[in-house]
């Protein structure tokens, strides 16, 4: 009669119980896996059938001999098994007496360091694990600095596999003493050394009969005891990223998200950024009900008193302590992908619910984690940890990720880089600041719009962007359309790559950086000309879509019109009226379009010539015809 009664106990139990977020981290084989398997073990969480199966695996796939092998049950992945390594980031729930808990099993290996960045990047502490018998090791001090950059707070520095080196005190020390310089040295206050074993459980669960010289919590006497993030982020103004505009019907509009810090309230006054908008909240709405007050963590829908613009990446914030809204940062950057960080590139954003588009600029330094020291650098490789200047296309909300004395804002302080054409995540970052002249630089309002110059000239503003392999035809063709128009009585300007390297862009070489940099000034030019009410043209290899999709982003929709002057390699070759295919088959010149660098076809131009087909004149025939329809519009 009672075991229903005792069950609803147990789960009100549990449901109270904190939860804490923690990582295992360190170099490769140290005993992560093995570490959180025998927390698993001491904690009661493995069924009888789960052990009779972790026991047969350690047979066949084990390293401990006859003994269980706690790795495996953390190691899920066969690579990770046949291995015997992590490789990606294994996620587990176990609880305690007085806590719950979600541990990221995050690999050692130095090339999935981005697996170990997205374990820490939404953790409370970190267990940073030390073999007894190798001390602290570059690897070692890589994810410490990262863990601490993430804004991780609380370390444990589990020196592992003691039962490897008799339990020997003075080792101990000495890796002690070792990490403690390190820890000083980039400011990790917060940091609890525990010599243990996770084969045999020594100071794991329970304390080490064998380390009576050890007077210290055992790991999990420790991770019951450590105060939380959480508890300092609901102290925070609200600040409530807005993931989803609810509209079910006319009647309602509601605005749906998570509490990323403090707490919302009926009749609150709220300001919406970026706009500024204020107001007031008038309900807040769950699937259980409406609710008088919602606190950090929770997921809520809430509604307005008056009709505000917000939609999603608009951020819902005390009215009296709103967040910073900019454009320009200084950040830190822990580059993730194989392929090196290209400055000037646009990439994706994602900071909270807000998506942008960013280019990094090339980094103020490098950081070299051994030694501390700022080192030049042209880029960023992979599992670089840099400092850069970061521009966005338009504001965004944020607020610095790191927060002296407090938790970090992960909500709206740390973002990710993501490549526009394969999609994957290339970078996570950390917002430092707004640039000053991003605060103090605004647009300065003009007298005579944008409109005003198009009409003077009888005309609408527009950018015809040639773009094509070296030889094809972009120059010739854009000279013949520039003259038909001039014929016409329109008012024109020619951008020619080769002409604008001899003054705007002289600076700059051939790598695929100068490429990018050198797109992204003659987009600025051709907007700057738009925005006087002229027509446009340039003759630009422009080999990445991404580049050309960023000139498009600047001009308002229907400006930007991409010609594809389509000539295969072989025939431009064949022309080659500067030699210049000749030179890099030869090895003379180096990162040539088509050669030893790629050319990337448009996937949807407004217009394509094929020169096989098609003369110059007629080209530009269509070309100018095809415009003057757009014009007519």
């Amino acid at each position: 009669m009672n075991a229903p009664a005792d069950v609803a106990k147990w789960l009100a139990e549990q449901e109270s119980k904190e939860l804490l977020r923690f990582i295992t981290c360190g170099s490769v084989d140290d005993g992560k896996s093995t570490l959180i398997g025998r927390l698993l073990f001491d904690t009661k969480q493995i069924f009888d059938d789960q052990l009779t199966a972790l026991e047969s695996d350690s047979r066949k796939h084990g390293t401990q001999g006859e003994a269980i092998d706690f790795a495996l049950l953390v190691d899920g992945l066969s690579a990770e098994r046949e291995q015997g390594i992590t490789i990606d980031v294994a996620y587990r729930f176990f609880a305690s007496e007085k806590r719950k808990f979600i541990v990221a099993d995050t690999p050692g290996h130095e090339q999935y360091t981005r697996n170990m960045v997205t374990g820490a990047s939404t953790a409370d502490l970190a267990v940073l694990l030390v073999d007894a018998r190798k001390g602290v090791l570059t690897q070692t001090r890589r994810h410490s600095y990262l863990a601490q950059l993430l804004g991780i707070q609380n370390f444990v520095v589990a020196v592992t596999k003691m039962d490897l080196v008799d339990f020997d005190q003075a080792a101990f020390d000495s890796i002690t003493a070792d990490y403690r310089v390190f820890a000083d040295r980039i400011g990790i206050a917060n940091w609890v050394p525990i010599p243990l074993s996770g084969k045999s459980g020594d100071n794991v669960g329970e304390r080490s009969t064998r380390m009576p010289w050890f007077a210290g919590p055992t790991l999990l006497e420790h991770l019951d005891a450590v105060p939380l993030d959480a508890a300092a982020d609901a102290g925070k103004p609200l600040r409530l990223p807005v993931q989803w505009v609810n509209r079910p019907d006319q009647s309602f509009r509601g605005f749906a998200g998570q509490v990323a810090s403090g707490s919302v309230f009926r009749s609150q006054d709220i300001r919406v950024l970026p706009s500024g908008r204020t107001t007031r909240i008038e309900r807040i709405v769950t699937a259980d009900g409406d609710l008088e007050e919602a606190v950090t963590g929770q997921s809520v829908t809430v509604t307005f008193t008056h009709e505000v613009d917000c939609s999603r990446g608009d951020v819902i914030a005390a009215s009296d302590a709103p967040p910073e809204v900019a454009d320009q940062f200084e950040a830190t950057i822990v580059w993730m992908d194989e392929n090196e960080m290209l400055p000037g590139r646009g990439y994706w954003l994602k900071i909270g619910t807000q998506t942008v588009t960013a280019t990094v600029q090339h980094p103020k330094y490098e950081v070299n984690v051994n030694t501390l020291e700022h080192l030049a650098a042209q880029t960023l490789e992979l599992n670089s940890i840099g400092v850069a200047t970061i521009a966005t296309d338009r504001e965004i909300v944020f607020e610095p990720y790191s927060v002296a004395k407090g938790s970090p804002n992960r909500a709206l302080g740390g973002f990710i880089l993501i490549d526009k054409l394969t999609n994957a995540t290339v970078a996570a970052g950390m917002l430092h600041f707004a640039l000053r002249r991003a605060l103090n630089i605004h647009r300065q309002p003009l007298e005579v719009s944008r409109e005003t110059h198009a009409t003077l000239k009888g005309q609408k503003p527009a950018v015809l962007w040639f773009t094509g392999l070296s030889g094809s035809g972009k120059s010739t063709i854009a000279n013949i359309v520039e003259k038909k128009l001039a014929a016409r009585g329109k008012h024109t300007f020619l951008l020619d790559g080769d002409n604008v390297r001899h003054g705007l862009n002289r600076d700059l070489g051939f790598t695929e950086a100068d490429r990018i940099e050198n797109i992204r000034r003659v987009g600025e030019v051709a907007r700057l000309m738009a925005d006087a009410g002229l027509i446009v043209l340039t003759a630009f290899i422009s080999p990445f879509r991404a580049e050309r999709e960023i000139v498009r982003r600047m001009l308002p929709e229907g400006e930007f019109i991409e010609v594809f002057i389509d000539t295969p390699l072989a025939d431009a070759e064949k022309r080659d009226p500067k030699g210049l295919y000749a030179k890099a088959r030869a090895g003379e010149i180096k990162n040539f379009t088509g050669i030893d660098s790629p050319y990337e076809v448009p996937e949807d131009a407004e217009i394509v010539i094929d020169t096989m087909t098609m003369s110059a004149e007629d080209a530009a025939d269509l070309i100018v015809a095809d415009l003057i329809a757009r014009q007519k519009v």
